[in-house]
């Protein structure tokens, strides 16, 4: 580049380049490059200001505060308009996988010698749940196969181990719809990470144990052993009463059919329920309506009164295709409902969530007690999500209305991870009141593996939560949340492997056998401690490990970066939801080149 002034070459830049482009942004009264190191110095995770734009109450006129309480109103009726259709698209996202899943799911559960596997085992609970996208119809068919004899109690405790882990699923998709903000996917992902990091740490750590000791099953069977229990009523649905009314005019489906299919008593009926009660029924002796067109036997000559079939009323009762078309067709409704309210529940929220309101919604969710009893405030929150998941009979609902307040601000993700603990605990003992009223045959086994369930999440409060250097999900979940940030694909490649991929391989290696899946397994176990281990020596202890070994520049780039996986998917898919955010990719190049930042025009 020409000097300006001799038509020379100009000199190098002096050193003070970045001092220089601040001055001559102070002079001309901006101040851009103060809020860029500003932003880079702020905590991502910190919960943003919820500014009010709007005027004070004060301020406004009648009329004014007229329109203010109305379009208060209209908000709060959509914000529970919305969470209701989301909650019933749910229901249906869960009957949908029921419909492609089932024959798939009485398949994995027949086969008793690969039941016997432990790892086997964990991996089909978390791919049954997948599949179902219902932890509690994935509990029912193991009490039962358990209560018919078809699976002991010993091989029933993986399966609840991995109905725990698959259940986080659902969180996870939801995180998906806040995906077009960095700022609040970061946060959501990072809260729906942090309750499956949660479930799987617990598993990997319960089920050598388990299978060297059975601790879960002793522990159930003395409990069992002292307490004197009898069939009770059933459970509080109160979640059902409100959900059904609209759900069961769209689809119903038939409990029976599906855990006949693993119980062995397969059928080639459909899983959509297609008649629904009796009633009675007079006909004379010579009537035309009896036999076959009435679905029940003929009544006498004289006339007489028989029960007959009450279809069912909703939407594919009598429908002619098969159960794979009905359960895509509900697939495809429920995610595009399921998607359009979480938009606009998260739009409502960004909205509403303002000023003085949110202000005090955010201090009383993230209050602490004041010292010394501040470690009680975490403890409080598991109550709470506790209750709320047993007030709302279902854990995936619960997690999933939380994600999206995670994500524009509202909890912070510390106390988002006692709530999610509570929400485990929570669906435990609604399934324990469930296996109460089931019937006397039933009863032990029932309450047995309801009892199972409950321990293991009680395990992980002890493993990963009282202990507050061991609350390893939180530090965990900010890593993947600031990769997703980044590279928008890790949050779909995380969803993959975890809960699709991985589970895959490991259910194929343990067909080959035990010895097959320990001598792939084990070495890569090993191998993934080892890295993990000396990456925290790398950070605390870097002088405790040889030179080689201090960083990891000796590998290959695609073996310790993901810039050359971002850049082959991006070039694979080349949309805006796989690029990397604009700001992002602008500062880091300004800050490496405080040259091109000095000469941009201002």
């Amino acid at each position: 580049m020409p000097h300006p002034l001799t038509g020379g070459p100009a000199p190098p830049a002096p050193l003070d380049t970045v001092g220089l482009v601040d001055q001559r942004l102070g002079n001309a009264g901006i101040s851009g490059s103060a809020s860029i190191l500003e932003d880079r110095d702020m905590d991502p995770w910190a919960l943003p200001q919820l500014k009010d734009p709007g005027q004070a109450w004060r301020e406004l006129s009648a009329a004014g505060r007229a329109l203010r309480v109305l379009t208060g109103f209209l908000k709060a009726c959509g914000l529970l308009g919305g969470l209701y259709l989301f909650i019933c698209s749910l229901d249906i996202l869960s009957s949908a996988f029921q419909l492609l899943g089932s024959k798939v799911t009485g398949d994995i559960f027949k086969d008793n010698v690969v039941l016997s596997n432990p790892v086997a085992g964990l991996v089909i609970g978390v791919l049954v749940t997948v599949l179902v996208q219902s932890s509690s119809t994935s509990s029912s068919i193991v009490v039962s196969m358990v209560a018919s004899k078809l699976l002991t109690v010993q091989a029933s405790v993986p399966i609840i181990m991995g109905v725990n882990v698959g259940t986080s699923i659902t969180s996870t998709l939801v995180s998906m719809a806040q995906s077009g903000d960095r700022d609040e996917f970061r946060r959501a992902f990072g809260g729906s990470a942090v309750h499956g990091i949660f479930n799987w740490l617990t598993a990997l750590v319960l089920l050598p144990l388990e299978s060297a000791a059975a601790p879960l099953e002793r522990l159930s069977a003395l409990i069992l052993g002292a307490a004197n229990l009898q069939p009770g009523g059933h459970a509080p649905d109160i979640l059902k009463v409100l959900t059904q009314p609209l759900t069961h005019l769209i689809v119903q489906l038939d409990a029976d059919v599906l855990m006949g299919s693993a119980t062995g008593n397969a059928t080639n009926r459909s899983l959509i329920k297609r008649w629904c009660g009796t009633r009675e029924q007079t006909a004379a002796g010579n009537s035309s309506h009896c036999g076959a067109a009435a679905g029940g036997p003929c009544p006498g000559k004289n006339g007489s009164a028989s029960e007959g079939p009450v279809p069912c009323r909703h939407l594919f009762a009598g429908t002619a295709l098969a159960d794979l078309a009905v359960g895509l067709i509900l697939l495809a409704a429920s995610l595009l409902v399921l998607c359009s309210c979480l938009v606009l529940i998260v739009k409502l929220l960004n909205s509403t969530l303002r000023g003085r309101v949110a202000q005090a919604v955010r201090t009383v969710i993230n209050a602490d007690f004041p010292r010394p009893f501040g470690w009680l405030s975490g403890y409080l929150a598991m109550l709470v999500g506790a209750g709320l998941t047993f007030v709302l009979q279902s854990s995936s609902v619960f997690t999933a209305a939380i994600v999206p307040l995670i994500g524009v601000g509202v909890i912070s993700l510390e106390r988002a991870y006692p709530l999610f603990l509570g929400s485990n605990t929570g669906t435990t003992t609604t399934a324990l009141l469930a296996a109460l009223a089931s019937p006397s045959d039933m009863l032990l086994s029932a309450v047995q593996v309801a009892l199972i369930h409950f321990f293991f999440n009680l395990a992980g409060i002890l493993l990963w939560y009282m202990v507050p250097i061991l609350r390893l999900p939180i530090p965990l979940a900010k890593h993947f949340g600031n990769l997703t940030a980044s590279y928008r694909w890790v949050a779909v490649a995380y969803l993959l492997l975890c809960f699709l991929l991985l589970p895959l391989a490991a259910f194929g290696l343990s067909l080959a056998g035990g010895a097959v899946l320990a001598a792939v397994g084990a070495p890569l176990v090993v191998l993934l401690l080892l890295f993990a281990l000396v990456t925290v020596l790398q950070r605390h202890q870097p002088a405790w490990l040889p030179r080689r070994l201090r960083s990891w520049a000796w590998l290959p780039l695609w073996l310790r970066s993901l810039e050359p996986w971002d850049l082959l998917v991006r070039r694979c898919c080349p949309c805006k939801a796989c690029s990397p955010p604009q700001a992002v990719a602008k500062e880091a190049h300004c800050y490496e080149n405080p040259q091109v930042l000095a000469s941009q025009q201002l």
